[in-house]
């Protein structure tokens, strides 16, 4: 069995589309998917944001 992982760049409000078209065009099986989150600080206190993607596909 072989891994790759691609990483996907994402925006907060074309994150569903960007990942849904991003697996639909994969060959492999998708084991899983990994958010890179960061800390942030907002007016009302602190929150996060997710930078990337990392997508985990399998081959046979």
């Amino acid at each position: 069995m072989k891994y790759k992982v691609h990483r996907l760049e994402v925006k907060h409000d074309t994150m569903q589309e960007k990942l849904e078209q991003f697996i639909n065009k994969l060959d492999g099986e998708v084991i899983s998917v990994l958010p890179d989150i960061r800390p942030t600080m907002m007016f009302l206190g602190g929150s996060a944001k997710v930078d990337f993607l990392l997508i985990v596909e399998k081959f046979n």
